[in-house]
């Protein structure tokens, strides 16, 4: 498994797949061809359906401008590539060089016949490539699951995790204090200001749940309108852990070294889902997005409330349980309806997987593993509609 660092990347919404990954493609492709000075770039299936309303081409004009490089772009909405349906095609403007890549989710991208046009695996997959190796680990060296990250990453990753921590409390902040109408066309209205003033108003649990609420709805109002957040595990889903973790260490007045240590543990589990499932909604629907981040979000929770690593893994576990199948279906290719709302549901749930697994002892019939392994069997039985062409489910009905 890769470094944590590759899983929470800081940078600019409104998609990690279809802005960060296709800037990166960019950037990677004038790493090698520095010399040449005009280019096209193919976009095809998912990448080129929704690629307007995520800013792809903005994103890909802005890097190669960056190099004065001017650039052509092509879109092929209805040609799907076998690896990957994100695919980017990039060549010089004669034709005579071309490079593959694919956006995998979560701003990563893969080159073909090249590899990973970046890795770093700090995780032996024979140890701890599953949950159960992780468990298993845990339970052989007498380890909390943040520690296993600690131990492989070594110390920088706590200093890595105060930035990306630093990012995320600034994006809670600036949302709770922007209104107004988002970009892009919906003319959606802001609303994370509004139930956070109301949620301070209403007594009792009521309000305190919407409080949760109105964290994560500001950070994934931040990333609609092209602000900066981290990826966790995609810029879709960046809400739901900043707002959980946030609520939590305001509730119980929590220390930020341990939320530094509870961004680890969740961090291991969007890790494992990468390595054996998916975190891209093109591929698996809106289930790898908003369903893992309530995953790792319901395991951080765990942890910052006492859980034991089996209690944390069962939190985890109903997270994605309970999104199975769960579509990917964005109104005008947009990163809004129904995507923010999502990532605010998503969080209160996250914080209730983590008091449901806290009141039993951790054991439970549906492993973690087994679910990820039923997620990607779910996700490819989706059709296409479903995972993230805006052309079926809302999208279709919003469009007629």
């Amino acid at each position: 498994m890769e470094s944590l660092r590759e899983l929470y990347r800081i940078g600019y919404g409104p998609s990690s797949s279809h802005t960060m990954g296709p800037r990166k493609a960019a950037e990677d492709f004038i790493s090698r061809y520095p010399e040449i000075k005009g280019v096209k770039a193919e976009l095809f299936g998912s990448l080129a359906a929704t690629g307007k309303g995520h800013l792809t081409d903005r994103a890909i004009r802005e890097a190669f401008s960056e190099k004065g490089i001017n650039v052509e772009i092509f879109w092929y909405p209805d040609v799907f590539k076998s690896f990957h349906p994100n695919c980017l095609g990039i060549s010089s403007a004669d034709g005579e060089i071309y490079e593959t890549y694919y956006s995998v989710g979560g701003g990563k991208i893969v080159r073909e016949n090249g590899g990973e046009a970046e890795a770093s695996e700090v995780y032996p997959n024979d140890k701890l490539g599953s949950m159960k190796k992780l468990l298993d680990y845990c339970d052989t060296e007498g380890l909390q699951l943040w520690e296993v990250a600690l131990d492989f990453e070594g110390q920088w990753i706590l200093d890595y995790m105060k930035e990306v921590w630093a990012v995320m409390r600034d994006a809670i902040n600036r949302g709770l204090d922007n209104e107004g109408v988002l970009p892009g066309g919906l003319k959606l209205a802001r609303k994370a200001c509004l139930v956070h003033e109301q949620a301070l108003a209403t007594s009792g649990a009521l309000g305190n749940t919407l409080i949760a609420h109105s964290y994560a709805l500001a950070v994934s109002e931040e990333n609609a309108g092209g602000g900066k957040i981290v990826t966790a595990p995609t810029c879709g889903s960046c809400g739901v852990l900043p707002g959980a973790l946030y609520y939590i260490m305001q509730e119980y007045k929590i220390p930020e070294k341990r939320v530094l240590r509870a961004l680890l543990t969740a961090g291991l589990v969007g890790n494992i889902v990468k390595t054996n499932g998916s975190i891209s909604g093109a591929e698996v629907g809106c289930q790898g997005e908003v369903g893992v981040a309530c995953a790792m979000a319901g395991a951080a929770v765990a942890q910052l409330l006492g859980g034991t690593i089996h209690q944390v893994e069962y939190a985890a576990e109903m997270g994605l349980e309970h999104h199975l199948g769960l579509t990917c279906d964005p109104l005008k290719g947009l990163v809004q309806i129904p995507c923010i709302e999502r990532n605010g549901f998503a969080c209160m749930r996250a914080v209730d997987h983590a008091s449901y697994a806290l009141v039993g002892d951790g054991r439970h019939k549906i492993s973690f593993d087994d679910v990820v392994e039923v997620m990607m069997e779910t996700g490819h039985a989706l059709p296409s509609l479903y995972r993230e062409t805006s052309m079926g489910g809302l999208a279709r009905v919003y469009g007629i």
